[in-house]
Parts: structure tokens; sequence; C-alpha cells
């Protein structure tokens, strides 16, 4: 059987488009479609040296240096090291389960398989890595006073928590608590399908772990928060502080 160039540029394309959209979904990345889809085809270049003959050690330098290329085309120079980590993780995961399936089919059947079988096992890497740092490295005792009251919560850290006040640049904690009847601000979000405003007050006082932190906003989310036991979400900034 005839397998064509083109055929395995297409599949090294969307491998290295899905591998890179669930790096940028696992560490929330904030990135247009369009880096993406450059990342890739920078990848797919690495289809040539099927055609060209060079030393084993030489192709893998090259691989290397395609997918910090990849990282940089889709990402940025902003935490490269820890970019590139997810992005082997997931690579490897991905070679490790085609491997130990060995799938002996026609190679367009092994394309649609590996095509529906990549998203499987992003989703499955994201919900594992998330369950793990929230029970190791990313919860943290919020207690969290609000007229005269203070509220015990369970609070994660979100790096695509970047929500802050337009005009006080303060950065918003979402809570699930119930919406005060005074002293309400709001103020206006964004996210991926969605847009709107958002009920947000200032707190008498925040300690987190122990210590307390100010010039920050509350911010009362009308979605339940439920992240594996956490019932509040803390801004990408505020790990700076602890």
């Amino acid at each position: 059987m005839k397998i064509y160039a083109e055929s395995i540029f297409l599949l090294n394309f969307l491998l290295d488009y899905m591998i890179l959209y669930g790096t940028k979904r696992i560490l929330k990345i904030s990135c247009g479609k369009k880096r993406l889809l450059l990342g890739a085809i920078t990848g797919s270049l690495t289809t040539i040296f099927l055609f060209i003959k060079v030393s084993n050690i030489t192709l893998f330098i090259l691989k290397i240096g395609i997918s910090i290329l990849m990282i940089i085309t889709s990402f940025g120079v902003k935490n490269i090291k820890q970019n590139l980590l997810y992005f082997y993780m997931i690579s490897i995961s991905i070679g490790g389960i085609i491997y130990l399936l060995n799938i002996k089919t026609s190679f367009y059947i092994n394309c649609l398989i590996l095509v529906v079988l990549t998203p499987m096992i992003i989703r499955f890497m994201k919900k594992r890595i998330m369950e793990y740092h929230l029970n190791n490295k990313e919860k943290y005792k919020v207690n969290i006073t609000l007229k005269k009251k203070t509220y015990q919560l369970d609070g994660y850290i979100d790096t695509g928590n970047h929500l802050k006040s337009p005009i006080s640049k303060k950065s918003v904690i979402l809570v699930n608590l119930e919406i005060p009847e005074e002293k309400v601000i709001y103020i206006p979000f964004k996210a991926l399908n969605t847009e709107g405003v958002i009920p947000c007050m200032k707190p008498e006082k925040v300690v987190i772990n122990e210590k307390e932190i100010k010039n920050y906003l509350i911010g009362f989310s009308k979605d339940k928060i439920n992240l594996a036991g956490c019932n509040c979400i803390l801004p990408n900034q505020i790990r700076e502080e602890l």
C-alpha cells in the first residue's frame, strides 16, 4: 500500500495540533487558534526527515529543536520550561499508548483511531493533573471576613483567573457565597464563549494559610465552584504573595 507524504504530513499536523491544544487546556494558556496552527505546521516539518538520511543523534537534536520552536511559536517564551514539560508528557503518553495497542490495520484506519483516541488521552491527563495539583500543591485554607462574618473556604489557584477591576486594578477571588444586598460593585468579565458582569465587594479581611493578604476583591460566582472539594478560586497573581 502506498502512503503519500501529504498523508503523513496531515497526520503529524493533526497530532501536533491536538498535543499543543492539550498543553494549552491543561496549563490554561491564553493563545489564539492561529498560533496553535502555526505551531502544528512547524512540528509537521519533522516529516521531511523521513526522506533525508541523518544519524539518530542528529535526528534527536533536530526534533528537540523543532519541539522548542513549536512551543515558542504557539505560546511564546514565557514559562517555556513548564510548557515543554507538559508538551512532552502528553506526547510520551500518546506515543506509549499507541505502542501498547500496536494497531496492525491500514494506515488510514490507524489515523482515524489516533484522531479519536488522542482527545480522550488529553482529557484523562488534564483531569489527573488537576487532581494532583489540588491534592498536593494548589489547595489553600482561605478565611474571608464579610460584614463581620468569617467564612472558611478551600481555595485553588487558577492560572487562568486574571479577573481584575478595571478601575482599582484589584484582582478578584471567586467564591460560592450569597450575594450581599449592599456595597456591591459589578466588574465585567469575558470567558471563552461568554461575557457579562460579576458582583463583587471589598472584604474586611482575607487570610490564606494563616497569612493576611490585602487589596483583593471578592467575586460572587453564579456557577457552582467544586474543584476536588475546593469552593474558592484564587487569582494567579496571589501565588507571589504566599
